[in-house]
């Protein structure tokens, strides 16, 4: 398993999240109270970049349909219609640095 760096914890403030980009791959790196959430940056619904649409505590929520999922787990929270869940991913916080681990 290897780790890449995604961000310094200062340039990501409480209740902000930021897209990353890994190997051809977009994970969406998100601040919930000071405690770092990493999970798949598109939706399983129609593609959508889930760092474009809002995060409300652990709760992302898609701009395009509104899907909602949990970036501590990636588990879809609430959509009309079944949707796959996203994958998460480990997060270490290292003095400044923000880990992913893939």
């Amino acid at each position: 398993m290897g780790r890449i760096i995604a961000c310094k914890s200062s340039e990501l403030e409480a209740g902000k999240m930021k897209k990353v980009s890994v190997d051809s791959k977009e994970i969406l790196v998100a601040n919930v109270n000071g405690n770092y959430f990493a999970c798949d940056d598109t939706c399983t619904h129609a593609g959508a970049s889930l760092s474009e649409g809002s995060l409300e505590n652990s709760t992302v929520t898609c701009g395009w349909h509104a899907a909602q999922f949990s970036c501590e787990t990636g588990k879809m929270e609430k959509f009309p219609a079944k949707i796959n869940d996203l994958k998460s991913y480990t997060v270490v916080v290292e003095s400044e640095d923000v880990f992913i681990e893939i």
